[in-house]
């Protein structure tokens, strides 16, 4: 999990920056009317919603995971119960962390809705 928290500080936060601020330059380069177009306003929010996810459930959910299994949160024992509650919560915020821009690449590939 250490490794996964790294990955995002270095790769996908910059990542989605670099992406964010490329599509609204090339947006506004193009002459698109970004909240009136549907395609770009839409795969915004989808990106937005992503981003929302990853910062206020996924990154604390990560931490939370990497701080039980490396024996901070309950040296004595492991809490197994715990670990999957936490773990799955994980599962849906990525689940949608990732499916939401998937959308938005969608969106913007065949330009729908107009």
């Amino acid at each position: 999990m250490n490794g996964i928290i790294i990955a995002d500080r270095y790769f996908t936060i910059p990542g989605v920056i670099v992406i964010t601020v490329g599509g609204f330059l090339a947006a506004i380069y193009g002459h698109f009317p970004l909240l009136r177009t549907g395609w770009i306003l839409w795969s915004i929010i989808l990106f937005s919603i992503s981003g929302v996810a990853f910062a206020f459930k996924i990154a604390p959910l990560q931490r939370k995971i990497y701080n039980l299994t490396s024996g901070i949160e309950n040296p004595a024992g492991f809490d197994w119960i715990n670990f999957h509650k936490i773990y799955f919560a994980w599962d849906v915020w990525g689940l949608i962390a990732v499916l939401t821009p998937l959308g938005a690449f969608v969106m913007m590939t065949l330009k729908i809705p107009q």
